[in-house]
């Protein structure tokens, strides 16, 4: 997939665990690692405005997208 998630780059910012951001957003922990290993297939925005408020960051800190040409 050509969307990059940076989740882990801004945990590391932050000097936040995965356990205090899941439970400052309200997912599970297994939903966010799934988000943050790049499993996901969609994400909610009401999700990415909670992760971004408790990460104190914009959306395009946490989603990069890179080119996938080559890859059919």
């Amino acid at each position: 997939m050509a969307i990059i998630i940076n989740i882990d780059v801004m945990l590391a910012k932050r000097k936040m665990s995965v356990t205090e951001l899941s439970e400052r957003v309200g997912i599970t922990m297994a939903n966010l690692s799934i988000l943050k290993n790049g499993k996901a297939k969609a994400v909610r925005f009401s999700t990415l405005d909670a992760i971004c408020k408790h990460l104190d960051c914009q959306p395009g800190d946490i989603l990069e997208y890179t080119s996938d040409e080559g890859t059919q």
